[in-house]
């Protein structure tokens, strides 16, 4: 049994970037999307359906754009302090993601995280094929993953913390006992318990009350 369990979002929270502009501008499509993407996360555009239009853009790309993107993903302040202080009063840390596994299971795995899941693009002859394959990871599916990993790791719900930034993270806000807006969206300012504006994830220990 985990004493708590920290679910993050990715993009924009665990990490400066957003995965998804990174890749469109190998493909050329960049601004597009990062203004596709902007208005999904402040809530004006159905996530599931903004990811189709954005992946669409990535057509053709080689699979070796996953290398040559990977090196410009910077871990947000704060990141590695706040799993080594969850994990240090035997917690779970968990990451979910409207990004990709692609480009998510290495910073998983170098950050020791308890659980991820994300969105994974479909690839056929070594190109991007434009689409996803699987579940898409939509604000439906975070919720689910906050359960699912609280319910794996024996944590009631009112132990579990969701921090996030953007509309696609506030069903999984809701269903965590504490949320925490990190350099959010006003609408999820709004809804969240705690608003963090620095951009410093071991703020997060303050508020878990681990951190004097």
């Amino acid at each position: 049994m985990a004493s708590l369990l920290v679910v993050l979002d990715v993009d924009s929270t665990l990490i400066e970037e957003e995965a998804i502009e990174l890749l469109a501008e190998e493909a050329g499509s960049g601004a597009a999307v990062a203004a596709v993407t902007a208005r999904a996360m402040a809530g004006e555009l159905d996530f599931a359906t903004s990811l189709t239009e954005r992946v669409a853009t990535l057509v053709g790309l080689d699979e070796g754009v996953f290398a040559r993107v990977a090196p410009r993903i910077t871990l947000t302040r704060g990141a590695r302090e706040l799993v080594a202080g969850v994990h240090a009063v035997g917690g779970c840390v968990a990451v979910v993601s409207g990004g990709f596994h692609e480009l998510l299971d290495p910073l998983a795995a170098d950050l020791g995280l308890d659980a991820h899941r994300a969105n994974r693009l479909a690839i056929e002859g070594g190109r991007l094929t434009g689409r996803t394959t699987g579940p898409v990871i939509d604000a439906a599916a975070k919720a689910e993953a906050l359960r699912e990993w609280a319910e794996r790791f024996d944590v009631p719900l009112a132990r579990t913390v969701a921090v996030g930034d953007g509309a696609n993270d506030l069903a999984m806000m809701a269903a965590a006992g504490l949320s925490i807006a990190f350099d959010a969206k006003p609408i999820v300012r709004g809804a969240a318990h705690v608003s963090l504006v620095e951009r410093d994830l071991a703020a997060v220990l303050g508020v878990l009350g681990l951190r004097g």
